[in-house]
């Protein structure tokens, strides 16, 4: 249905009015983000509990985040284009109801498939909701200083969310059980999407088309290879379903190449990769999410059955984290006019590589003060000075029209680099517990009662300290790929990008001399 141009005035009423109004379509919006980008970390904290009261084993554990960032990231662009095609706020709506109903079941699931089966859900809902709701600032605030406040509070609430996360998930798995984690998402979500419609207008429909098949083919291969991973940590590489997986992986991923070859409106845009810094930014961001991901999903293991963390205290351990990307992150922005990006990048995967070298040295004597506050302090410092250097290269030399696609092939990148990379780390960290068990079960079975051979016999886990060598060990050589990972970032920091400081104005679609825009 359309309608003729109206006066300034009533459009402005129609974006929710002056004052209060604009005020409470923010809240709106920027609620919905805080609840998707939280949910990674609110369900980090929670997973030890998770593992015990559904049964995974350690690798299959890393699904519960890899099913949501999968479908988070692989269908991201998608759920941005559905926004435009069909209205943002209707999509909007869909996606926060279908996160709602996504979460309910999760948190209701009685074993392992349920539970995965709605955490991809989540990212489905999630991969419709986020992109929209940034549209959605475009259509609702008016360009200018008032448009740039609601981009800074939306920027704040995507860096803040993890930290809030990590907080809320320790206050609600101690006070309550992991099950909430999960259910708050239903009122939150649900007075968003009654909100919605009272203070958020409808946007202008575009003609378009869905380009299903490549968000499917690209979704579908990412899935076989991160299985084909966790496959190889439980039952090795020569296993014929590992190797069924990572055949498949190849053909479908070849396959989403020449469907967005051909497509007219492909979902990835592969000129993209065009640009030798952007193409740079993108790998940059892959290697780094791996490392991101890997340190939260281990450390989280670690502090809680290794140092005995309670849930809270494990979310307050994570804290400094937010903290220090801050810091980071301030220190860049000041700097960049001067210097350019590029030895931010460099730098910034040189400090996050030192962090998880220095990670390596954790065992089971390891202290959080001793031997987990300094090295995550190192990293988290390192990735600060990445995340704003990384924004700014991949919307370089980007036509207005395509700077959506770029932001969101930004974020596919990181969160299909995390889930990739978290699989070769699961897959790293099998093996090297594998071999540590195979030390620690003699040992074990010396001093054991015979009740605790019965127990080890049902359940395969060594307990006490045998246990926590064995997960040391794992995550110990899971952390040295992953600071391989921030290495690699570095080193392709220092090849691939060329960009000096004088090259700044051009790189941010203005000239020398232009105001800023």
């Amino acid at each position: 249905m359309t309608s003729s141009p109206r006066p300034a005035s009533t459009q402005e009423d129609a974006r929710g009015g002056r004052g209060g109004g604009n005020a409470m379509a923010l809240f709106v919006i920027a609620s919905c983000q805080l609840m998707v980008v939280l949910d990674i970390t609110i369900v980090n904290i929670a997973l030890p509990h998770i593992q015990r009261s559904l049964d995974f084993s350690t690798a299959s554990l890393s699904w519960v985040v890899n099913a949501y960032t999968l479908t988070f990231g692989g269908l991201l662009l998608l759920g941005g284009r559905a926004g435009d095609i069909l209205g943002r706020r209707r999509v909007f709506i869909f996606g926060v109801l279908l996160f709602v109903l996504a979460s309910l079941l999760g948190g209701l699931a009685q074993n392992a498939g349920q539970l995965l089966a709605a955490r991809a859900l989540q990212g489905v809902g999630g991969a419709i909701a986020s992109p929209t709701s940034l549209a959605l600032i475009s259509t609702t605030f008016r360009e200018g200083p008032e448009r740039n406040r609601a981009f800074g509070v939306f920027a704040a609430v995507s860096a803040g969310g993890g930290a809030i996360g990590l907080l809320a998930g320790g206050i609600l798995v101690e006070w309550l059980n992991w099950r909430w984690v999960l259910f708050v998402n239903v009122p939150i979500g649900l007075l968003i999407a009654l909100a919605t419609p009272r203070y958020i207008k409808e946007s202008e429909r575009r003609p378009g088309r869905f380009d299903v098949t490549g968000a499917l083919t690209s979704t579908a291969g990412m899935v076989l290879l991160v299985y084909g991973f966790i496959r190889a940590a439980q039952d090795g590489w020569r296993d014929p379903l590992t190797l069924a997986s990572f055949a498949a992986a190849v053909v479908v991923l070849v396959l989403f190449v020449m469907v967005e070859r051909r497509t007219r409106q492909p979902i990835t845009p592969l000129h993209m990769f065009a640009d030798r810094n952007r193409a740079g930014t993108y790998g940059i961001m892959l290697c780094l999410a791996a490392a991101l991901f890997g340190m939260f999903f281990f450390l989280t293991l670690f502090v809680q059955n290794v140092l005995g963390f309670s849930p809270l205290r494990a979310g307050l351990a994570f804290l400094p984290v937010s903290a220090v990307i801050a810091v980071g992150a301030g220190l860049a922005s000041r700097f960049l006019p001067v210097y350019g990006p590029k030895p931010f990048m460099v730098a910034g995967g040189l400090f996050a590589a030192a962090g998880l070298g220095w990670l390596t040295l954790t065992d089971v004597h390891s202290t959080y003060a001793g031997s987990v506050l300094g090295p995550m302090l190192v990293f988290s410092f390192g990735m600060g000075m990445e995340f704003v250097s990384l924004t700014l290269m991949a919307l370089s030399n980007v036509p207005v029209q395509e700077t959506g696609a770029a932001s969101g092939l930004l974020n596919a990148t990181q969160q299909v680099g995390g889930s990739l990379g978290l699989s070769i780390l699961v897959t790293v960290y099998g093996t090297a517990s594998r071999n540590e068990a195979e030390k620690q079960v003699p040992r074990f079975l010396e001093q054991a009662s015979p009740a605790e051979r019965l127990e080890f016999q049902r359940t395969g886990e060594l307990p006490g300290v045998f246990g926590a060598e064995v997960l040391t060990s794992g995550v110990s050589a899971a952390f040295i790929t992953a600071a391989v990972f921030a290495g690699l970032a570095a080193l392709v920091a220092v090849v691939a990008i060329q960009v000096r400081p004088s090259d700044l104005e051009r790189l941010q679609g203005g000239s020398p001399g232009a105001p800023p825009g």
